[in-house]
Parts: structure tokens; C-alpha cells; sequence
């Protein structure tokens, strides 16, 4: 028995060590994040990547790429680095540092730097940071976002070209109610919470209303679509309806 515990002892303290030697080593998130070739690697971004600053996180085709932080992040951990995000960033833009070419067109009068798609995409895709990078323009489209956090989780209204213009007009909310669907409508209020089953009787995105029947009662109320087969009716309906942030948060 007491052999047994030595060796159980022995082995705690092994695999103690082992886990203390597998701990990922941790990394700051540079405060500009520039890439000076074709590609982004982890020793672009990161103070402190040491062995692991060649490991490639994506491709630059352009004067800048947006980056999902959340993705960078699971990467990281994988090669052995600990990036904790603090402060929550969503998105990374790393901006190309080359001269020549892009210096020349940035100094050329009438050269702004524009949102661009960074491959074509069809009608009802889900844009993705990677779908998008900054790149430069005889001039930007008078809707044209400020950020790519704007267009990110957006589906497109029809086909679009890779290397045009980032448009407001280009994208909507992606729907996820159809007309048909058998609904979870939720009512929320002081503290309590109802839900019932209802049939969509028309679509709609997120953040929009649309009108749904009681599977029960047969009653058609007003609601409006927080996700998938999910709704909101009653005061929560109507503060997503009057709260653009909140409309925004259901992205």
C-alpha cells in the first residue's frame, strides 16, 4: 500500500511538471499590427511570439486584412501561446507595411482607402472577416462603411465581385424566419418568462418584426425574430425594435 502511494505520488508530481511545461507562454497583441509581405503571421501580431512567429494565420491580398480576433485567438493557443483579450477585441485589420506600389497609388491625389471584398460572393452568403479588406479607390461609395464590423455577420442582397467597393446597400440582415416556421415566441418581463409555440405568417432577418399565430389560442400577434425559429413578443419585442443597438447585439 504504501509503495502504491508513493508511486501515485510520483506520478501527481510528473504530471504536475508536465503540465507546467506544456503552460502556454503568454502574448500582448502588438498596438499596430503590420505585415510587411504576402502573408500574416503570428509574430505580426503578437509581442513575445518567440518559436511561434512563423506560423502562418492568413493571407494578405491587399493593403490590409480583418482578422476574427476569436479565431486568432484558438490559433495562438494551439502554438502553444496565451493571448487573453481582455478588453474583448472583435476584429484585428493588420495593414500591409510594403512600400513601392501602395506607397505610390496612397500619394496619388484622389486614392482613398475603401472596404473591399476580398472574393465574389453570391446572393444570401454570410460575409466573413476574411471576405473583406481595406484596399485603395478613386473614391468611396457615398454608404460606404466605416468599419468592418458593420458588414461582418451580414448577408448579401445579390451577387458581388471580388475587389469592389464595399456598399451598405450591398448586404441586409440574414433571414431566419420563414414564412411557415413554427416559432418560439418568448415574452420577458419583470423578472418572468413565457414561451409558446406560433406560426410564422410571413419571414423576416434579425431584429425584424413580423407576425405570428398562437399555435393555441389562434391569436396573431407581433413579434420579432431573435435567432433561428426564435422570437421575442411583449416589451422585449418592442425595445429591439426602438434600440438599434439592440438590434445590433442579436448579430
Amino acid at each position: 500500500m504504501r509503495m502504491l502511494r508513493s508511486f501515485a505520488l510520483a506520478a501527481a508530481l510528473w504530471l504536475g511538471a508536465a503540465a507546467i511545461a506544456q503552460a502556454a507562454i503568454p502574448v500582448t497583441l502588438k498596438a499596430e499590427t503590420v505585415s510587411a509581405d504576402g502573408v500574416v503571421t503570428l509574430g505580426d501580431l503578437f509581442d513575445g511570439a518567440g518559436s511561434a512567429s512563423g506560423v502562418r494565420v492568413a493571407a494578405k491580398p491587399g493593403l490590409s486584412v480583418v482578422l476574427d480576433a476569436g479565431a486568432v485567438q484558438q490559433l495562438a493557443r494551439r502554438a502553444g501561446l496565451d493571448w487573453s483579450n481582455e478588453t474583448g477585441i472583435r476584429r484585428i485589420v493588420v495593414r500591409s507595411g510594403a512600400s513601392g506600389g501602395t506607397a505610390a497609388a496612397a500619394a496619388r491625389p484622389g486614392n482613398v482607402e475603401v472596404l473591399t471584398y476580398a472574393r465574389s460572393l453570391a446572393a444570401g452568403d454570410i460575409v466573413q472577416p476574411e471576405d473583406l479588406i481595406w484596399a485603395k479607390a478613386a473614391m468611396a461609395p457615398s454608404d460606404a462603411p466605416r468599419d468592418a464590423e458593420d458588414i461582418v455577420g451580414l448577408a448579401t442582397r445579390r451577387p458581388l465581385r471580388a475587389g469592389s467597393a464595399v456598399s451598405a446597400r450591398d448586404v441586409s440582415a440574414p433571414q431566419v424566419i420563414a414564412a411557415g416556421d413554427i416559432v418560439t415566441l418568448t415574452y420577458e418581463a419583470a423578472g418572468m418568462m413565457l414561451s409558446v409555440k406560433a406560426k410564422a405568417m410571413g419571414r423576416a432577418a434579425l431584429g425584424e418584426g413580423f407576425a405570428a399565430q398562437n399555435l393555441t389560442s389562434k391569436r396573431t400577434v407581433q413579434a420579432v425574430a431573435t435567432g433561428p425559429g426564435q422570437a421575442a413578443v411583449g416589451p422585449g419585442a418592442d425595445q429591439i425594435l426602438a434600440s438599434p443597438a439592440a438590434r445590433y447585439a442579436l448579430r
